[in-house]
């Protein structure tokens, strides 16, 4: 890691993109700091940087963004799961666990997470295979409370004896919700044919079994625990990101006094020598069961770790012409054949020395059954780069869009930046954490070559997986069948080798490359109605605040009959899939240029999406028009959209089981709303001309509503939404669309069971507010932030209840509620149900005794929530087209709300609790095994919430 002192000069930048300077005057610091530095940043980054190095070796990157409303502190470890010791698999994540439960100076198991609850705050961590990351966003002003807890982790934590039980249960409960997942059924197969020398191939989460207590005469858990940390935790393996709005002077001060404690062990980030496979051992084809329905094949090639040479990316342009998906591209003939609908390539796992290159393809029933010719198209695709693809002009094509897109950096929220520049910290040089992923130095064949040489049959691991293979072998972590591929053998029915598809051809020059990309200066504080017709709307904001020639488009196309079915909502997402469908071998190089377009189904119609640069935008609009007023929807394409939307809906049962609760409790309350099982059905029944035929009734009669957000002049914005209004010619007025509607919980609600096939319990209880006002919001609102600690402080860490619990405000649009999650392995929903009871019955005495002081963070923590920052422009567009789309077009609901927040008063919430426990309760709760619930059925007698008189 390089520890030149290096500094930022904003100002015209040069081919390579950036300007840099000599080093810095040197300032007095204080003793803990050794150094400071300086990283390479975009020239429209405004936000003032400094690099750290402390004298006890950690390293600390401060970023002052003087518009940040939040905080944000990540810490990276670079020690993971694959320093776990042989006999504790899963030792490292359970360490992350521990962690959190209390330090020297807070030893309240929870007062990290109550203080940062309090102040309107999240936090979370991971253990990778050779990381462990931990983060926090917070209101700035409670930073200081927030590192001071914080950076105990890493100085003087408890390893509390009365806590290792419980958070071993957790864990295993995090174990057993992920235990159905197909990705990690899928690496637990690989790991398999992997080197078992390599430590990043073991049990990473740990469970009751590979945690269990120490046999007697050994050292005990609690040792373990501390004994790993001793040996692998110091501030010579931490890299620190921190972004506030405070100055750097403070940001620094706050640092230098609470982390130049952390121990100096002389420590140094451990490398991985062993590989990750052995090459006597391949090649290998196996197949293996999933859960979902989902055929998938997997192509994986171990290659030499490319991050070491990040600076050229040789392995890039590979893994960019793999998975072109322009006309001539390996997936356009595999769509084309009717064998795959979708495919990934690129670097997927690495350890710093060794990694792997994967080609992944989503397959349709006939391309499960054509597996060696899609290996032989593949194999072929690889030798058409390896003759004609290694050339200049298309790395330098790649490092012009990587430059576009560094030079105008959107940088996400405090917490994604203070994560991504903690690991960046971790493996770059300082300079280039900003700039790592963007560099492209210079195109270098042989390099290139090399990796292309990994890529051959001898050096392939091939895993195919789908819902009926059957296997011999169960892998030891995830319980996946499997076996060695008999399809495998790459020969045809005829004896020969499965022949590869013709037609394949390298991408041409892309023709979407923006020119101009001038900033325009203009800004407005709101949209504003460009156009107001009967039957046609035209919102427009100018936006320069994210110094990016980019603009966010949406057009909504509305139709009264657009989802008044299961039926019709399964067609109007069948056309919307069409759509995006059709055009993809067009518009992927205009992806690759930064302009996107995706079509998306809706209760109202279907909405059009545009986002990129404002430069070429228009003729990406024109095109989609033209496609879907005139393309021809062709039979391939129509089934190819059909078999994806209905395995999504077949899937559904597989999904998270608590996201499955808040799916029924939607259907329940929202109207209309259609459950996948019911689109399914609809579906199967549906032709060809049934898609023409709505498509024409969609056209035939429709409302237009559209928004522009971004750089682009209100004149612009006008002369583009009146072209689409002509081509469309809307006719209904917006009396004659529908709109979602919240429906009213009742006493005759029974509890509802989702259609679920996991193997888990879990109970969702709902406390529906009393009307759909401000205040009721406000109330609830304020009530979610108070209660969310407590219920997972109780249920979670001291009741062990499980992994997933969650208590907060959770509306149904704009009806408010409060809903109470727990999702268990082990627990029956019954007696969950009580322990819920109970949490709420001694929930009314922690109300009786709030004094509105103490309830002023929670109320504060619900206005920064409210009126948090948009830290990206489509984040911004997105948030006021929901605005405009329910009704809010002065687009300050969200504003009054949070006033209103501020007001709320603690006799408020007690005057409100008794109605909520006894009025409109609404339950989802489910044990294997139980059957699904009709619940449009059981909803149907529900009243719709009245709306709100402001």
């Amino acid at each position: 890691m390089s520890r030149t002192p290096i500094t930022h000069r904003c100002g015209l930048v040069a081919a390579a993109g950036l300007l840099m300077a000599g080093p810095a005057l040197a300032e007095a610091r204080p003793d803990p700091v050794a150094e400071v530095t300086t990283p390479l940043v975009s020239p429209h980054d405004t936000r003032d940087y400094r690099v750290l190095g402390l004298e006890n070796g950690l390293t600390v990157l401060l970023v002052s963004d003087p518009e940040a409303d939040k905080a944000a502190a990540s810490m990276n470890v670079s020690v993971g799961s694959a320093q776990d010791p042989e006999d504790l698999a899963g030792l490292a994540h359970f360490l992350e666990h521990m962690l959190f439960l209390g330090t020297e100076p807070f030893p309240e198991a929870d007062a990290y997470q109550g203080y940062i609850s309090r102040h309107g705050g999240s936090h979370n961590a991971f253990t990778a295979p050779q990381d462990t990351n931990y983060f926090f966003d917070i209101d700035p002003a409670a930073l200081e409370g927030a590192l001071d807890r914080f950076s105990q982790f890493f100085i003087s934590p408890l390893f509390n004896a009365d806590q290792l039980e419980s958070e071993r249960n957790i864990v295993h409960s995090e174990y057993m919700a992920r235990i159905r997942d197909d990705a990690r059924r899928e690496n637990d197969v690989l790991n398999l044919l992997l080197n078992p020398e390599n430590p990043t191939t073991g049990f990473s989460v740990g469970s009751r079994e590979t945690l269990a207590d120490r046999p007697e005469g050994e050292p005990s858990l609690r040792e373990r625990v501390i004994d790993f940390y001793e040996r692998h935790y110091d501030a010579n393996v931490m890299h620190l990101a921190l972004i506030g709005p405070q100055d750097l002077d403070e940001l620094e001060a706050l640092v230098a006094e609470r982390f130049a404690a952390i121990p100096d062990r002389g420590l140094t980030i451990p490398e991985i020598s062993a590989p990750l496979a052995r090459s006597e051992t391949l090649p290998r084809r196996v197949a293996l069961q999933s859960v979902r329905d989902s055929r998938q094949l997997r192509f994986v090639f171990p290659i030499p770790d490319p991050i070491a040479e990040y600076r050229h990316k040789p392995a890039d342009l590979i893994a960019h012409l793999l998975g072109h998906e322009g006309d001539g591209s390996l997936l356009a003939l595999l769509r084309e054949a009717g064998w795959a609908d979708g495919l990934s390539a690129g670097v997927s796992r690495g350890d710093g020395q060794h990694a792997l290159f994967s080609v992944n393809v989503s397959l349709t029933p006939d391309g499960a059954e054509a597996r060696d010719a899609i290996e032989a198209t593949l194999f072929a695709a690889i030798e058409l780069i390896r003759d004609a693809g290694l050339e200049a002009w298309r790395y330098d094509e790649k490092a012009s869009l990587a430059e576009q897109e560094f030079r105008f950096q959107q940088h996400g929220s405090p917490l994604q930046g203070a994560m991504r520049l903690a690991m960046n910290l971790s493996r770059f040089p300082v300079e280039d954490v900003q700039y790592a992923a963007y560099r492209m130095e210079g195109f270098d064949r042989e390099r290139s070559e090399a990796y292309l040489d990994a890529l051959v049959p001898d050096n392939l691991i091939r895993l195919y997986s789908a819902p009926d293979v059957e296997g011999e072998e169960s892998s030891p972590w995830f319980h996946a069948p499997w076996a060695e591929d008999k399809a495998g053998k790459r020969e045809d029915h005829h004896g020969g080798e499965a022949p590869a598809l013709a037609g394949l051809a390298l991408p041409p020059a892309n023709p979407y490359i923006a020119e101009d990309l001038e900033l325009l200066d203009a800004q407005d504080e709101r949209p504003r109605r460009l156009v107001e017709e009967s039957a046609f709307d035209l919102w427009h904001m100018a936006d320069a605040s994210f110094s990016t020639p980019k603009v966010e488009w949406r057009f909504s196309l509305q139709n009264p009959g657009a989802a008044s079915s299961a039926r019709d909502a399964a067609l109007a997402r069948l056309l919307a899939g069409w759509l995006d469908d059709s055009l993809n071998e067009a518009f992927y190089p205009a992806r690759l240029a930064g302009q996107h377009f995706e079509a998306y189904a809706h209760a109202r119609g279907i909405t059009l999406s545009f986002s990129g640069w404002r430069d070429r935008q228009e003729r990406m609009v024109e095109r989609v028009l033209e496609q879907l007023q005139s393309g021809e929807i062709e039979p391939a394409s129509f089934e190819r959209v059909r078999y994806r939307l209905q395995r999504e809906w077949r899937n559904a049962p597989q999904a998270a089981l608590h996201r499955q609760a808040g799916r029924t409790l939607a259907e329940a309350l929202v109207r209309p709303q259609w459950p996948s099982a019911a689109l399914l059905d609809a579906s199967r029944e549906l032709t060809l001309e049934d898609l023409r035929d709505f498509r024409d009734t969609l056209l035939a009669e429709l409302r237009l509503e559209a928004m522009a957000v971004g750089n682009l002049a209100a004149e612009q914005a006008e002369t583009l939404g009146r072209q689409v209004a002509d081509r469309l010619a809307p006719s209904l007025a917006a009396a004659a669309i529908p709109d979602l509607t919240p429906l009213r919980a009742d006493a005759d609600l029974p509890s509802l069971t989702p259609h679920t096939s996991r193997e888990e319990s879990v109970v969702l209880r709902y406390l529906q507010g009393p009307d759909r006002t401000l205040e009721s919001q406000a109330r609830l609102a304020v009530l979610g932030q108070l209660i969310d600690t407590p219920f997972y402080q109780r249920l979670r860490t001291e009741e062990q209840l499980g992994y997933v619990v969650h208590a907060g405000y959770s509306p149904m649009l704009d009806a408010p509620g409060l809903a109470l999650l727990v999702q268990s392995p082990d627990t029956e929903s019954d007696a969950i149900e009580a322990r819920i009871d109970a949490f709420l019955d001694d929930f009314e005495a922690t109300l009786a005794g709030l004094e509105d002081e103490a309830l002023a963070p929670y109320r504060q923590a619900v206005h920064d929530r409210l009126t948090r920052r948009d830290t990206s422009l489509s984040g911004r567009a997105g948030r006021l087209w929901q605005a405009m789309s329910f009704g809010d077009v002065e687009f300050d609901r969200r504003e009054r709300l949070a006033e209103r927040a501020l007001a709320v008063g603690a006799d408020e919430l007690r005057a409100l609790w008794p109605e909520l426990r006894r009025a409109a309760v609404a339950r989802v709760a489910f044990d294997p095994g139980a059957e699904p619930d009709d619940v449009l059925a059981l909803a149907q007698h529900l009243e719709p919430m009245p709306e709100a008189e402001e």
